[in-house]
């Protein structure tokens, strides 16, 4: 563990380039940058709650709002594992040439996109004050949900990385699997709507227990219940832990595939 530590420190300064990196490669030749990560929720919101409160007169209260929340947890979720899943691929160059913690393309990967998701994140408070919803104190509570989150994508991205390497395939499939779990997880929709067999599927979903704490910090003023807990922090460690295990185990073989 302690040789794993003092490599980490070795090439911590390699990870903030790379993350700088990524971050500039996305906004660059764009007019208004970095600010697209405050308007990119906000456009889809609008474009969104226009369409579903109208269309499904869904009983939520500050419907913009309750969509932002979600929109914010899930958008991460998909851009960073799917960035994380091509990390090693689109690093294949480097991985030929030079020593390097494989595991650094896709943490790095991950930590970029949640540069966007604390901008997102910004965009959601923007929201509160400009639709005059009450700020609760539990909003300082917000980065427990935010933590997990990342620490679940960071070790589904290694899982997915590693087995990309070996089959092209999971990187075509992965789109469809992502809008799958959309419509699984309550972002655009309340619970209470569901069919019971439906609603239970949904609510082993980690990526529900994750938003439904983030919106009770954050839009109810409240402490979610233990199962929220549970479903929250389990799932995130243990797919932490697989993904380290995964890919330790096959990273000496990417060699061979990239």
């Amino acid at each position: 563990m302690n040789s794993k530590l003092a490599n980490f420190q070795k090439y911590k300064p390699l990870l903030s380039e790379l993350v700088t990196r990524d971050v500039k490669i996305k906004y660059r030749r764009s007019v208004l940058g970095v600010l697209w990560t405050l308007l990119n929720p906000l456009l889809m919101m609008i474009v969104l709650s226009i369409v579903f409160s109208n269309l499904f007169k869904f009983n939520v209260d500050n419907y913009p709002l309750y969509l932002l929340s979600g929109q914010v947890v899930f958008n991460f979720f998909s851009e960073s594992t799917t960035a994380g899943m091509n990390a090693i691929l689109m690093n294949a160059p480097l991985i030929k040439k030079v020593y390097v913690p494989k595991y650094m393309f896709v943490m790095s990967k991950t930590a970029s996109i949640a540069v966007n998701l604390l901008a997102a994140t910004a965009s959601l408070v923007i929201v509160m004050l400009f639709t005059r919803a009450e700020l609760h104190l539990t909003m300082l509570l917000s980065f427990i949900p935010i933590v997990m989150l990342v620490i679940f994508c960071f070790g589904l991205g290694l899982i997915l990385a590693t087995f990309a390497v070996k089959f092209r395939d999971i990187v075509h499939l992965y789109t469809i699997f992502t809008t799958v779990v959309m419509y699984l997880t309550p972002v655009i929709y309340p619970m209470d709507i569901l069919p019971k067999w439906v609603s239970v599927i949904v609510k082993i979903n980690p990526l529900t227990s994750i938003i439904t704490m983030f919106r009770d910090f954050t839009i109810y003023g409240s402490i979610p219940g233990v199962f929220t807990w549970v479903m929250t922090i389990i799932p995130a460690l243990v797919v932490l832990a697989l993904g380290c295990l995964v890919f330790y185990k096959h990273q000496d073989e990417f060699i061979l595939y990239v």
